[in-house]
């Protein structure tokens, strides 16, 4: 029996809620498809930082390299200035443990309403692949003359032809897996590039030519598209059906990957991974602490136990993750009056005992 060595890092507000339910997923599906977890429980966050004044000791980084995998909760703590914990332990580790994608899909599952009009989880099906070490997220630049008149801020966005070439390859090698006709779903595998040729001139002719430089040698089964990022963010809203992966830079990715999350039912159902396919992988849901919440059990964990089933698919349990997302699939059609926090019908950990029971099934 296959035992997975999983770092836990449940954060702040209600990511320790969240992520207990998506441990309790994990649980039900390591029994039904023969695997075992070993859990190691860390407490990086808000409270930790406040104590001790550290957001990531210099061992943790070491540490964390002997996973499997990473499971995360939130970052973000109402008594911590903005950007320390983001920099100092979601950032810190995505550049350090070299978590190069950023991978979103955007599924909409059934009885989840979404804001556009005429649109279902048959339209609402596509994944976003995110370079996720590179762009101006590099802190590449800095600041002269502060506070005067004459102050010049600076922050340059850089890529190399190495990091570009490698996100390319993992989104092509993700179509070709996962893609619409690999699921039955399409007549054709199909990866879009968005970006933004026609004034980025210097970053995204080096994404372009390089695009079509592997794809046409190394993939050519797999279509080609292109999209500046500007009229993909229309298409999202106007065709989604035209996706099946998209790729893109840093920002770009980040950007767009939050309006596709709230054309899929918003943050309370968008998951994200950040993977290292040579390495170790962190898995999260998308939307934040909401410290509000916190300890009332109403916020809602089906991002978290949706980011636990990407986790699973990572790590090559494939049968595992499937039962998952049908699982949720089915709690989503039949089961939550609404995704929202306390108005789903049930608590937090009620869904996710009603995800762990269709899971054992």
């Amino acid at each position: 029996m296959k035992t997975y060595k999983i770092a836990v890092i449940g954060g702040d507000g209600t990511g320790p809620e969240v992520i207990a339910e998506a441990v309790k997923v994990m649980d039900a599906a390591a029994a039904k498809f023969g695997f075992k977890t070993d859990k190691t429980y860390f407490d990086f966050g808000g409270e930790r930082y406040k104590r001790t004044g550290e957001t990531l000791p210099d061992s943790a980084v070491e540490e964390l390299k002997k996973f499997d995998a990473i499971l995360l909760g939130a970052i973000g703590h109402p008594d911590v200035a903005p950007g320390i914990l983001e920099k100092g332990i979601l950032l810190k580790l995505r550049f350090a443990l070299d978590q190069y994608i950023n991978l979103r899909p955007v599924r909409l599952f059934p009885g989840v309403e979404t804001p556009i009009k005429g649109k279902g989880p048959k339209e609402i099906d596509y994944v976003v692949v995110r370079e996720n070490t590179g762009d101006a997220y590099t802190g590449t630049g800095g600041i002269t003359m502060k506070g005067t008149p004459h102050e010049v801020a600076v922050q340059t966005a850089v890529y190399t032809r190495f990091q570009v070439e490698r996100c390319l390859r993992y989104a092509f090698e993700y179509a070709r897996k996962y893609g619409k006709k690999a699921r039955g779903v399409g007549p054709e595998n199909t990866v879009g590039l968005v970006g933004k040729t026609n004034v980025l001139t210097y970053i995204y002719d080096l994404w372009e030519r390089a695009f079509h430089e592997i794809g046409k040698k190394d993939y050519p089964d797999i279509r080609r598209d292109y999209y500046h990022v500007d009229a993909c963010c229309m298409w999202m809203v106007k065709n989604p059906e035209w996706f099946d992966v998209l790729v893109t830079g840093n920002m770009f990715g980040d950007i767009i990957t939050d309006l596709g999350a709230i054309t899929q039912g918003g943050m309370g159902i968008a998951a994200g991974g950040n993977i290292n396919p040579e390495g170790v992988s962190m898995f999260e849901p998308i939307g934040g602490s909401a410290p509000k919440y916190t300890g009332q059990g109403v916020i809602n964990p089906l991002a978290a136990i949706c980011a636990m089933q990407m986790m699973l698919q990572t790590l090559g349990e494939e049968k595992a993750a499937q039962k998952v997302e049908d699982a949720v699939k089915y709690v989503t059609a039949n089961k939550l009056k609404s995704l929202a926090a306390g108005k789903m019908g049930y608590s937090t950990s009620q869904v996710g005992d009603l995800v762990a029971e269709k899971v054992a099934e």
